[in-house]
């Protein structure tokens, strides 16, 4: 549940809380200060707010190109060769570039996958800007030029109730308050899940008046808010539990390892490019005093 001391209040002053959603008893506030959490906000972010997700974005879109011009690149060698050849009794150089395009290779799929749901991902602030502008600011239309809400509000257990009216098939995910960033200055944002695997990944925001409890409107999200659902569990392996994240963890110790015999074989190049020029301004030099 998302709240503000008044409908308002900046969004800075938004509180998150988590809730039973049988009994309406407080879990607890979201933790935002262990381990896990700083690496999470260096991973989306690197703490630089929007600037540093769309860096990372661009960075995304680059690893996006490398995945591309790597299957070309390897298409090229497999009609010399056959596929999976390592050549072991070759020179270290050849060994790493065999090894690096095999597993580059092996985990195309994976890597194309995780790098284009990782693009969309560090879009979310301009997807819900969009969001913002468009479908919540038509369902809130009628309220636009009607003052914040002052005094009590209706009750937040009969606007959940309402919006389960409104989608039978579904159940409550997330309430947010008025005023905050997921809803209005005059409404409760009951967002509802589906009950499948895919379906509850997907969110429908029911808008219900916080002064009269009524329902004001009620729409699927757009494609491209749900492209954004869809992708950030896909990309996190959020979707088979466990066994899932770790077969997660396996593909991207096989990225580190395409990573780092990348880094190797660019810089085994450029040292054997340099000692070839400095063999041949050598011998440029000799021929000179000759």
């Amino acid at each position: 549940m998302t709240s503000r001391p008044q409908p308002d209040a900046p969004p800075e002053g938004s509180r998150y809380v988590a809730l039973n959603m049988y009994t309406g008893a407080v879990l607890g506030k979201p933790t935002t200060d262990g381990l896990m959490d700083v690496i999470l906000k260096i991973h989306i972010n690197m703490f630089l707010g929007i600037g540093g997700k769309l860096f990372l974005g661009l960075m995304g879109i680059l690893f996006i190109i490398a995945i591309v011009s790597g299957i070309v690149l390897y298409g090229r060698i497999m009609k010399k060769y056959d596929f999976g050849m390592v050549r072991k009794y070759k020179s270290n150089r050849l060994k790493w570039l065999d090894t690096h395009n095999l597993i580059g290779i092996v985990t195309l799929t994976w890597a194309s996958v995780v790098g284009l749901t990782g693009v969309i991902n560090t879009l979310s602030d301009v997807i819900l800007g969009l969001w913002q502008q468009g479908q919540l600011k038509e369902m809130v239309a009628p309220y636009a030029q009607q003052q914040p809400l002052t005094g009590k509000l209706s009750s937040l257990d009969g606007a959940m109730e309402v919006a389960r009216k409104a989608a039978p098939h579904m159940e409550p995910r997330i309430v947010t308050y008025p005023g905050t960033l997921f809803s209005s200055k005059h409404h409760y944002a009951v967002f509802m899940r589906g009950n499948t695997a895919l379906t509850s990944r997907l969110l429908m925001p029911a808008l219900i008046d916080a002064k009269t409890g009524a329902l004001t409107d009620a729409r699927r999200m757009p494609w491209f808010v749900n492209t954004l659902f869809l992708s950030e569990p896909l990309h996190f392996g959020d979707y088979g539990g466990m066994p899932l994240k770790v077969i997660w963890a396996l593909f991207d110790l096989a990225t580190i390892i395409v990573l780092i015999t990348g880094l190797y074989l660019w810089f085994a190049r450029r040292k054997a490019a340099n000692l070839q020029w400095s063999r041949l301004t050598e011998k440029t030099v000799y021929q000179d005093e000759e």
